[in-house]
């Protein structure tokens, strides 16, 4: 695989083995989703089941200057590791390597961008947009992107508490939904001042 766009364009991403099984976003879908997300300068990305890590790394060279990628097989870390290499010096990325669903609710951080791609046997991937919107990871008019099948498009409504579904875009098999958090800053100061 390859990076599609930015300034890191062409560069090689090595898959590690078992490409089905992490299935790497397609570059088509992956090209699509960047060319919607526009220039991402100084944005906070996070990349939930990143696998290779290309989808942060896509992130990373149009521009965004915090990256994270959270992976739970610790056996894909090193080709994760010699992937962000060449990155690492304009860009803060991270590798966690952590059950998605026990990182959501331990995160502290906010991000711009949160970006799900969870595997397709995965079920009740709607608990990840619940849990990401409970924790409060993306900051205001921020997104919640998720990927999934499209036999699975009637479990996804049209809001999840304060995100709501901006964007719907099909590829083949493939669905990509945009999630913006609609609540505003002042909303979200008096809502951590009552927890």
């Amino acid at each position: 695989m390859r990076i599609t766009g930015g300034k890191y364009c062409g560069r090689k991403v090595v898959v590690p083995n078992g490409e089905m099984e992490i299935r790497p976003a397609m570059d088509r879908m992956r090209e699509s989703l960047f060319a919607i997300l526009g220039p991402l300068d100084g944005v906070s990305f996070c990349d939930l089941f990143s696998g290779s890590g290309c989808v942060g790394l896509e992130a990373a060279s149009r521009g965004a200057s915090l990256v994270h990628l959270v992976e739970m097989d610790r056996a894909k870390r090193p080709i994760m590791e010699k992937n962000i290499s060449w990155a690492l010096k304009e860009c803060d990325i991270k590798i966690f390597n952590s059950n998605v669903l026990k990182f959501i609710p331990t995160s502290r951080i906010e991000y711009d961008i949160v970006y799900a791609d969870p595997p397709f046997p995965m079920s009740n991937k709607v608990q990840l947009a619940q849990l990401v919107e409970r924790r409060g990871m993306v900051k205001p008019e921020g997104l919640f992107i998720i990927h999934f099948p499209t036999v699975e498009q009637d479990q996804w409504g049209e809001s999840f508490g304060s995100l709501k579904l901006v964007d719907t875009r099909k590829y083949g098999r493939n669905m990509l939904k945009f999630y913006r958090n609609v609540q505003d800053a002042s909303q979200k100061e008096k809502t951590n001042a009552n927890d």
